[in-house]
């Protein structure tokens, strides 16, 4: 329910605060006093249109706020989160400032949101109906969803089953569209992975080849300035005496025998053996490379033809060799998929067939619960419209037929509501009856059904009750409490029988402060409701006999309340 609602320079109204309670809560008083404007100042809060129109005169802005109190807090918490909008608790706070600039800031629990979020946010917390608006019952669109919402107890979990097939359907057939489509693009591309992969593959690439490979041309295009210093080199260590080894080899001897003398002589003779011994180690290895140190010219070619087909490779697959690699790999699984998926187009192929198939099957089975469920809802507005004097008119679901069954995530029904007001008459669709009395009888007559687990927190009927009178007016009078019982009602009205259904009154009045016109909104209790009503029933002059008619009403009221309260 709306639980506040806080108005800063919108239209005439300057500031202006107002608490909402549950139940029915009527907003009346003369004709330009401003009702209006607080019920567009709630649409505006919904995500409604904005305009500069709207800001008072002389301020830089309007801002609107709006605190809302939820009963599924799950649902609209789903919603919120899918936005990224926090929710702690059953509050929902909506804000929307408009400047001079055409600049709307608009914003949910105090987080940021554009204009399209804030309308599917406030969709499902207000639901305003105006004198020649009423929403989805005047858009032939919507009456599926309200069909399928009146009967979501039996029709629910069918639409759920059909939506799962459709979607299935829609995945497998886009793969086979796609694939078709695109053979050629698929076959070329299917062959230059087979040729990626094969020339990768027998190249048999090793990660680190390529440097090893460098290294050893280095030695094979250096042999004769590597054979010649190793030669030098064991010549120097080995060769003939005096040679570098014997030279060490008198030090270590010489100095082995003062070692025990003196710590330090014992140090230096240590590092002399060490060295001694290290270098006896080089020179056996020196020997070593030259034993093992051989010319091979086609080796040599060898290793050139081989980094000649790693740098292609390179060039084309990657930085280094681990790259290619994983290049290889990557598209290895593409070329696998696409082969795969190539083996079975045929199976594809029955699958849509059978998706399909799926769909058809389910689509009837939905339509089947829809017909059934259109007869229960046609029925139960019958009952509905009896109670507002139109006991003659016939509400109908029309399924409308199509040469070629098309189905959609929706189904295959295209549903309209009809209506035949008098005897006589053909039915037309709902959305062009021109009465706007009638029009505002048939809205209450399928509000009152689907405000019972409709979820919608607030409800504003802004006079819907124009045109109608006597008898009539006491039956809209009724039925919005119906509604006023399940969810929360903001009604404008002018008439004194639905006035004095309301839980609440609030009486709007235009003031002037200072030269400048304002609203202000009084909540009546007792006498000053009493005296509201009369002015209602008489106009301006208040008579003894109207107050005792007004103060009478109240009484009847209260008793029909308390009696359409035990028949719902």
């Amino acid at each position: 329910m709306l639980q506040e609602l806080v108005i800063h320079d919108f239209a005439i109204i300057e500031d202006l605060a107002i608490e909402f309670n549950n139940g029915m809560t009527v907003l009346t008083g003369e004709t330009g006093a401003g009702k209006s404007i607080i019920i567009d100042a709630v649409g505006l809060l919904a995500g409604g249109r904005g305009s500069t129109d709207f800001i008072r005169a002389g301020a830089k802005k309007c801002v609107l706020e709006g605190q809302f109190v939820v009963n599924d807090v799950a649902a609209i918490k789903a919603k919120l989160d899918a936005f990224g909008i926090p929710q702690e608790d059953d509050t929902i706070l909506l804000q929307r400032d408009i400047s001079t600039s055409g600049r709307s800031v608009c914003r949910i629990n105090g987080h940021l949101v554009n204009i399209s979020i804030l309308k599917r946010i406030g969709e499902m917390l207000v639901d305003i109906h105006g004198q020649n608006e009423h929403q989805e019952l005047m858009y032939p669109e919507k009456h599926l969803g309200l069909l399928d919402h009146f009967a979501q107890k039996t029709v629910g979990p069918i639409i759920k089953q059909y939506r799962l097939a459709f979607n299935n359907y829609k995945q497998l057939f886009t793969r086979l569209k796609k694939r078709q489509d695109n053979e050629q693009e698929w076959a070329q591309r299917l062959d230059m992975l087979k040729f990626q992969t094969n020339e990768i593959q027998t190249a048999n690439v090793k990660v680190g080849e390529d440097e090893a490979l460098s290294a050893e041309r280095d030695r094979l295009e250096n042999y004769q300035k590597i054979n010649e210093n190793l030669a030098n080199s064991y010549q120097v260590l080995t060769g003939v005496e005096p040679n570098a080894l014997d030279q060490l080899g008198q030090a270590m001897s010489a100095m082995q025998e003062i070692a025990d003398l003196d710590e330090a002589f014992r140090g230096i003779s240590e590092s002399i053996n060490n060295a001694f011994y290290e270098l006896q180690d080089t020179a056996s290895d020196i020997s070593h490379q030259i034993d093992n140190l051989s010319w091979d010219e086609g080796r040599l070619d060898e290793i050139e033809k081989r980094l000649e087909t790693l740098t292609e490779l390179k060039r084309k697959y990657g930085q280094n060799l681990a790259a290619v690699l994983d290049y290889y790999q990557k598209i290895k699984a593409e070329l696998d998929e696409m082969e795969s998926s190539n083996a079975d187009n045929d199976d594809l192929q029955q699958q849509v067939q059978a998706a399909q198939d799926k769909v058809k099957t389910l689509g009837q089975k939905l339509s089947k619960a829809r017909h059934k469920a259109a007869l229960q809802l046609k029925q139960a507005v019958q009952k509905e419209l009896a109670d507002l004097y139109m006991d003659k008119a016939e509400f109908s679901v029309i399924f409308h037929e199509s040469d070629k069954i098309r189905y959609t995530e929706t189904g295959a029904d295209q549903v309209e509501f009809y209506i035949r007001t008098n005897l006589g008459e053909g039915s037309k669709p709902l959305a062009k009856i021109a009465s706007g009395g009638e029009l505002s009888r048939i809205m209450l007559a399928i509000k009152t059904i689907f405000s019972r687990n409709e979820g919608v927190t607030s409800i504003i009927f802004d006079e819907v009750d124009t045109g109608v009178s006597g008898r009539v007016a006491q039956a809209i009078a009724n039925k919005i409490a119906v509604i006023g019982q399940s969810s929360q009602v903001l009604c404008i009205t002018h008439l004194p029988q639905v006035a004095a259904m309301a839980d609440n009154q609030l009486r709007i009045q235009k003031v002037i402060k200072a030269n400048r016109t304002t609203t202000t909104v009084t909540l009546l209790q007792s006498h000053a409701r009493v005296e509201e009503l009369a002015r209602m029933i008489t106009g301006t002059e208040l008579t003894e006999l109207s107050l005792e008619h007004a103060s009478e009403m109240l009484k009847l009221a209260e008793a029909e309340k308390k009696h359409l309260a035990i028949k719902a």
